[in-house]
């Protein structure tokens, strides 16, 4: 049994941010129908690398989903498209503003077929507001909500992080707006319009920064390998590399210095002895640090530090990390069996339940799928089907369906 089993999701999103969102729901059990255009699908399909001519970027957030290639251009396609709608629970789509009302699809159009519906719109600056207009990205995101002037090294040229953090991050707010209001739907029997946009969904990350910013108009810069507030909080160069360091609070300053360093002299020393003093002075502590760090390799100094309870790891490169104990122990690193990929690995669902674990239950869909059962469960039989296949109201593709099944 998994938690939201029996929840039902109408995914008209692509490449990221809503994918993302309903990957999520689907690895806690929602049933996703995901509508893709006819002429192509998601966009993310022609987005490489691939293997055997599949790309490997769909693959990767697109378990667990069935795939509905439908033309909502089409009067018949629309007419599909809103029976699926009466029996869903959720609508998640990432259109630009005003294009889901010309298509007819749009929130006031699809709550009176189902006054119920958790409508759910993820776009760059969301429904309302003078920038509505505009196609918001990731990277757009990360330079106007101030992110990109705090990332790197001081003085030096403005930098992205290092993953699309904006469009997860817009999924991942998506995704518990989407619970509560289908919480909020429970309890009521009502649906509502969830309005997700890029640059809003991470805005509210930056606790440290809007501290200091309300309180005294400190503006935030860029400070490379180090905490904004916290000492010594950052990457330290040993022999051989570099660890992270996390001895911010007083407890683990001092028994970093005691036990692991073996300066207990640093305590007393009045440029160090508050967080505050040692934020001051961080410059001249690394210089202090790396002159001990440096004289052994790092895994040395993590042993010491593990041994000692002071927060510490290394700074692995992705193929380091997939490759942790840790994570492998922890079921994040998973396969799953494509009809034309063959076997590739996934990183599996980050939460573990008692009761309703998150499950990768198949593969993400090839393209058209399982549009002919789709259709079939709204009433439709095999020669309307082939109708709308010959109109181009539809794609499906029933050698690979029929591959997929190992028939």
């Amino acid at each position: 049994m998994t938690a939201l089993k029996g929840l039902k999701v109408l995914d008209a999103s692509q490449i990221m941010a809503g994918p993302y969102c309903t990957m999520v729901l689907s690895d806690l059990g929602a049933e996703i129908t995901k509508i893709e255009k006819t002429n192509g699908g998601d966009d993310s399909r022609q987005m490489g690398p691939y293997v055997n001519g599949e790309s490997t970027s769909f693959f990767q957030i697109n378990r667990n989903k069935q795939s509905v290639a439908l033309n909502l251009k089409e009067e018949k396609g629309k007419e599909i498209f809103y029976s699926l709608v009466k029996e869903s629970d959720v609508f998640v789509e990432n259109y630009r503003p005003g294009v889901t009302k010309k298509l007819g699809i749009d929130y006031d159009t699809l709550k009176t077929l189902n006054p119920g519906l958790i409508y759910c719109s993820i776009s760059g600056y969301g429904q309302t507001g003078p920038y509505s207009h505009k196609g918001g990205f990731d990277l757009v995101a990360q330079g106007m909500t101030g992110i990109m002037s705090m990332t790197g090294e001081p003085g030096r040229r403005p930098l992205k992080t290092g993953i699309a953090v904006y469009d997860i991050g817009a999924g991942l707010t998506a995704t518990y707006s989407i619970l509560a209001a289908y919480i909020n739907k429970q309890k009521t029997g009502e649906g509502q319009h969830v309005d997700v946009s890029l640059v809003e969904s991470g805005l509210p990350w930056f606790t440290w920064e809007a501290a200091a910013y309300f309180a005294n108009g400190t503006m935030p810069e860029a400070t490379g390998w180090r905490h904004r507030v916290s000492a010594p909080y950052q990457a330290f160069r040993t022999k051989d590399g570099y660890i992270m360091l996390g001895a911010a609070n007083q407890r683990t300053w001092e028994k970093f210095c005691e036990e692991v360093v073996n300066r207990p002299e640093w305590i007393q020393d009045p440029r160090f002895k508050t967080n505050s003093d040692r934020n001051e002075n961080v410059e001249t502590l690394e210089a202090l640090i790396e002159e001990v760090l440096t004289e052994g390799n790092s895994s040395y100094w993590l042993g010491k530090c593990d041994k000692q309870g002071v927060p510490a790891g290394p700074i692995n490169n992705f193929e380091q990390a997939l490759q942790d104990p840790h994570y492998i122990a922890r079921d994040m690193i998973q396969e799953v069996n494509h009809p034309i990929i063959g076997n590739m690995k996934t990183i599996g669902p980050p939460v573990k339940f008692s009761s309703t674990p998150s499950q990768v239950n198949t593969p993400a869909p090839m393209f058209g799928q399982h549009t002919d059962d789709v259709l079939k469960s709204t009433g439709l039989n095999d020669r309307d089907i082939l109708e709308l296949q010959e109109k181009g109201i539809i794609k499906s593709n029933p050698s690979q369906v029929k591959n997929s099944n190992g028939s």
